[in-house]
């Protein structure tokens, strides 16, 4: 499958299934409504009864001047201090919780979409694709947070690595340090985005495989690296896509920037165009997850359930399954001596 038949039967899935948007957008508004609830309120309680006066905190220094000892704020209001942090990990908790279980209900129904093209969305089906991949989901980002702290760490030592050499140039000559500082950098960046874009597409094609091969965090992680190790260009599509996905987004942005520049007009206006922007971003996003199920199924699951002679059954929940094809005498069962018949009637 080229690059283009998958993007055109990215998008092609998607549209006819625009529903997974409104999803977004909708989880979008109830993370909004969730830092009201579990944050906001509980720093406006907080800010009272540390007698601050919120209505007069219009000022940048009027904010700071109440925190002009922290030290001190913290030890008397100790607290209210830690059920304002409380408050800020509960919502990360519930945030993290919502938005893992609507990637599992949208990957799932995605990847289940794949094998039933016919499939029509439905919120009972969606809620049972979630259910089915959230556990999984959780244990294989554990795993893969682990890698993103090794990437953070390597990226650090690159880092580091370049400074020590740069350092140790400019005891010599400040123009060899000059360009040494400007080719190791512009080394280190490209080799940190190398290791970013891999790992970002390795979780990708790692969910994939949870989908349609149902393997553990572990086995999936493998998997998606063997895949990518030996399908290149599964890689450079993802990196197309997510090109892509950031060329819009910042066309969005230049567009809706503006108009927060305009006092109280151009805040009243601009609410609609950023809930149309994250609109358009999710369903980007969505387009991103359906191209790459499907290269992932075209190149790697697809050969493994074509099997010859096998017939390809679609049950009513969109299930696939495959039912081999038997010789028919094996199900003829042996007919009955009229001996025998005779002898029972008697």
């Amino acid at each position: 499958m080229t690059f283009s038949e998958a993007i055109k039967s990215g998008f092609s899935l998607i549209n006819k299934r625009w529903q997974l948007v409104v999803v977004q957008v909708v989880t979008m508004l109830i993370n909004c409504l969730a830092v009201f609830i579990l944050v906001g309120i509980p720093v406006v309680i907080a800010f009272i009864a540390l007698g601050m006066d919120i209505a007069g905190l219009t000022d940048t220094k009027d904010i700071l001047g109440q925190f002009s000892n922290p030290s001190e704020l913290f030890t008397k209001y100790l607290g209210l201090v830690l059920i304002v942090i409380s408050s800020i990990l509960i919502y990360i908790l519930v945030a993290t919780t919502i938005w893992l279980y609507v990637l599992g209900g949208s990957a799932g129904f995605i990847g289940r979409s794949i094998l039933d093209p016919s499939l029509k969305f439905s919120m009972r089906a969606f809620f049972s694709e979630a259910g089915k991949i959230f556990f999984p989901l959780i244990w294989f980002f554990l795993l893969i947070g682990l890698v993103y702290i090794a990437v953070t760490i390597i990226i650090c030592l690159i880092a580091a690595g370049i400074a020590a050499i740069v350092t140790i140039a400019k005891t010599q000559d400040s123009t060899l340090a000059l360009f040494l500082g400007i080719f190791f950098s512009m080394i280190g960046v490209l080799v940190s985005l190398s290791i970013i874009l891999f790992t970002l597409a390795l979780t990708m094609y790692g969910i994939a495989g949870i989908f349609f091969k149902g393997e553990g965090s572990f086995n999936s992680l493998k998997g998606a690296l063997k895949f990518i190790w030996n399908k290149h260009y599964a890689f450079w599509l993802y990196v197309l896509l997510l090109a892509g996905y950031f060329i819009v987004s910042f066309i969005l942005m230049l567009i809706t920037y503006p108009l927060n520049m305009i006092p109280i007009v151009g805040a009243i206006i601009s609410l609609p165009i950023q809930v149309m922007t994250y609109a358009v971003q999710s369903y980007l996003g969505l387009v991103i997850i359906a191209v790459i199920f499907i290269y992932y199924f075209d190149s790697e699951v697809k050969k493994e359930v074509a099997v010859p002679e096998t017939v390809e059954e679609v049950s009513a929940e969109g299930s696939t399954g495959v039912k081999y094809i038997s010789d028919p005498q094996d199900h003829v069962q042996e007919e009955t001596p009229p001996e025998r018949d005779e002898k029972e009637q008697a």
